[in-house]
């Protein structure tokens, strides 16, 4: 009888020299992904009507989005 929220990310890659590294941001609300950033992308891309409003808002934030597409490279 609650809400549920989490997120997770995580990096991905196959080569051994980390050039093909992808970071993926989850946000999640009630076991559903809402909103996610893809570096791969470079911006938020919502999947729910509150993940689209919130996405658009991340995606005018420019420092925002400088901090995301600088985490594939940490």
């Amino acid at each position: 009888n609650g809400y549920y929220h989490s997120s997770w990310s995580k990096c991905f890659h196959s080569s051994r020299d980390f050039s093909d590294m992808v970071y993926v941001l989850n946000l999640i609300f009630n076991k559903d992904v809402y909103i996610q950033f893809n570096s791969t992308v470079g911006y938020y891309v919502g999947y729910t009507a509150h993940g689209v409003y919130n996405a658009e808002r991340f995606n005018n934030d420019t420092a925002e989005l400088q901090q995301r597409r600088a985490q594939v490279e940490r």
